[in-house]
C-alpha cells in the first residue's frame, strides 16, 4: 500500500540546546516502524530515475521495497550489491542534490527519504547480523591501495569481492581517511566507521597503518619489488588552504584540517582523557561556508565556545553546505556573517588574536561557477573581536604522491586521469577521489573508486597501452575485437 503523505516522515534528532554541548550523534535514526512507514512513500517507480542520480547505483526502489515488507536483511542484501559503506553513505551524503532530487515523490511534496532508510538498514544489519565472506575465486594478482579514505575502501572492497589480494597502505594510525580525521563524531561516529571497515577485513582487505607512501615506499617499488600488479591511488584531499592574508602565523589561528583532525581522530573532545588537546577560545571565527565550515564551527561550539560566527564572502543563498547541516548549525546558535571577507588577522602583544579585519561585499557579475562573484563594498572596513579563527577554505590533494615519476598532475595538485578507466599517466596505476578531483563529497569518491576498480580488473586482464599514444592512457583488449 502506498503511503500518500506529501512529507517525510520526521527524523528524531536531540534537542539542539543538548546535542550542542555533547558530541553524540544528532540524528537518532528512524524505528523500524518508522522506517516501514516512509518506504510505503515510494512509487516504486518503472523508470527508477532515483537510481541516475546515485554515483554508486545503490538499487534504491528495490531496497525500499523490502524495507516497506520488514525484510531488513534482503534490503541490505540489494544495497549492499554496489555500495559498500551504506550505513556511512546513509548519513553524510547529500541525497538532497542526488538521488532525492530526482524522486518522483518530490513533485507534489518531499522526496522518499532514501537516504534515512539506507542509514536504518545498514544499522539494522550490524545489530542483528554478521557479514558472511562471500565464496569467489582467487586471483594470483596482487593491487595495491594507497589511503584509506571512500574512494580506496570502496575500490578495495570490489576488487576483494573479484577475488584479488588487496592491501590498503594508510598513513595515519588508524584507516578511514577522511571518514575518520574530517567528519565529526556527531554526525558520523568513529566506531561505526570502524565497523564498516571491519566488514571489508572480512572480505579478505589486508589494512597496514602508519605507512607513509612516498617515504616508506614509493609507488614504483610497491610495483618492482614489492609484486603488486597495479596500484590505486585515493589519497584524499589533505593539505590545507590559507587565505595569505597577515596575521595567519598567530597563535589561535587553526586550518579545520588541523582543527579537525585533533578533535575527531585524536579526541581532543575527550581531553584529558585522551592526549591531544585542542584551544578553542570565547568567540571563534570559522571562515568558509561548506559543510567542513559548519563541522568545525559545530564542533567550536560543543567545545565551549560562547560565540561562534561563519564568516562567508557570499550570501546565504550562495552557501555550499548541505542545507541540513546549515539548518543544524543555526538551531544550535551558530552565527552567520555573510557577504563578509577577512583582510587581516589583528594580534596581542603576546602573539594571540584578538580581532578579525573584515570587509563587507557585494554581489556582482557571475563567476564560471554560475554563482555572483563577490566585490568589495569600498569603505567598509570593520573588526570582529576573537581569540580564535579556524580556516575553512578548501584542501587540495597531498603534494607527496605528485613526486612519483611518470605521474601526470594538474598545476594545483590534481592527478591526471582518464574519466572512463581512473588510469593516470603510468601504466598499471589508477586514482580517484580527492585526490584527482580536489576535496567533494564521500559519494563521489566512492563512484571513483568502484569505477577504478573495474577497470583495475579488466587491465589485469589484458589491458594494453595505448600503441598510438604509450606516454598516456590504456586501451582495453576485449575479447570480441
Amino acid at each position: 500500500m502506498v503511503n500518500l503523505s506529501q512529507n517525510k516522515v520526521p527524523m528524531p534528532e536531540q534537542d539542539p540546546e543538548i546535542r550542542n554541548k555533547n558530541f553524540r550523534e544528532v540524528a537518532t535514526g528512524y524505528t523500524a516502524e518508522m522506517a516501514m512507514e516512509e518506504a510505503e512513500r515510494c512509487l516504486q517507480c518503472k523508470h527508477k530515475p532515483c537510481m541516475s542520480g546515485c554515483p554508486v547505483r545503490v538499487r534504491i526502489p528495490e531496497f525500499i521495497e523490502k524495507v516497506a515488507e520488514g525484510n531488513f536483511g534482503e534490503a541490505y542484501d540489494l544495497i549492499a550489491t554496489t555500495n559498500n559503506l551504506p550505513a556511512i553513505c546513509g548519513r553524510v551524503c547529500p541525497q538532497e542534490n542526488q538521488c532525492e532530487q530526482l524522486c518522483v515523490r518530490a513533485k507534489k511534496g518531499e522526496p522518499v527519504a532514501i537516504g534515512r532508510l539506507e542509514r536504518f538498514v545498514a544499522d539494522w544489519y550490524m545489530s542483528n547480523r554478521q557479514l558472511a565472506k562471500p565464496e569467489v575465486e582467487k586471483k594470483e594478482q596482487k593491487v595495491a591501495v594507497i589511503g584509506s579514505g571512500p574512494a580506496s575502501l570502496a575500490c578495495a572492497g570490489d576488487l576483494a569481492k573479484m577475488g584479488y589480494e588487496v592491501t590498503i597502505f594508510e598513513a595515519f594510525h588508524v584507516p578511514g581517511g577522511v571518514l575518520m580525521y574530517g567528519i565529526p563524531e556527531f554526525r558520523l561516529p568513529k566506531a561505526l566507521v570502524q565497523m564498516e571497515i571491519a566488514n571489508l577485513k572480512t572480505l579478505g582487505v589486508e589494512i597496514r597503518t602508519n605507512m607513509v607512501i612516498g617515504k616508506i615506499y614509493d609507488v614504483d617499488e610497491l610495483m618492482q619489488e614489492q609484486g603488486f600488479s597495479a596500484v590505486f591511488i585515493g589519497t584524499g584531499a589533505g593539505l590545507p588552504s590559507f587565505m595569505k592574508i597577515p596575521g595567519e602565523n598567530l597563535n589561535g589561528v587553526y586550518s579545520a584540517n588541523e582543527f579537525l583532525t585533533r578533535i575527531n581522530l585524536m579526541k581532543a573532545y575527550k581531553f584529558p582523557d585522551c592526549d591531544t588537546p585542542v584551544r578553542v577560545g570565547r568567540e571563534v571565527a570559522v571562515i568558509g561556508g561548506g559543510n567542513v565550515a559548519m563541522d568545525a564551527a559545530r564542533s567550536a561550539k560543543r567545545l565551549g565556545a560562547e560565540e561562534v560566527y561563519i564568516v562567508y564572502r557570499r550570501s546565504e543563498e550562495e552557501l555550499p553546505a548541505r542545507l541540513e547541516e546549515y539548518h543544524h548549525a543555526l538551531e544550535e546558535g551558530i552565527k552567520t556573517n555573510f557577504l563578509t571577507n577577512p583582510t587581516e588577522i589583528l594580534g596581542t602583544d603576546e602573539g594571540y588574536v584578538r580581532a578579525l579585519k573584515c570587509v563587507e561585499m557585494e554581489l556582482g557579475v557571475p563567476d564560471a561557477s554560475g554563482r555572483k562573484r563577490s566585490v568589495i563594498k569600498a569603505g567598509s572596513d570593520f573588526e570582529i573581536e576573537i581569540d580564535t579563527v579556524i580556516m575553512a577554505i578548501g584542501q587540495s590533494p597531498n603534494p607527496l604522491i605528485r613526486s612519483t615519476k611518470g605521474l601526470e598532475t594538474q598545476n594545483w595538485g590534481g592527478i591526471v586521469v582518464d574519466s572512463d578507466s581512473m588510469a593516470t599517466s603510468k601504466q598499471g596505476v589508477f586514482a580517484g577521489g580527492d585526490a584527482v578531483t580536489g576535496a567533494a563529497t564521500v559519494i563521489l569518491a566512492m563512484g571513483a573508486g568502484k569505477q577504478a576498480a573495474a577497470a583495475i580488473d579488466k587491465y589485469l586482464h589484458g589491458l594494453l597501452e595505448d600503441p598510438d599514444n604509450p606516454a598516456c592512457f590504456f586501451t582495453v583488449t576485449r575479447p570480441d575485437n
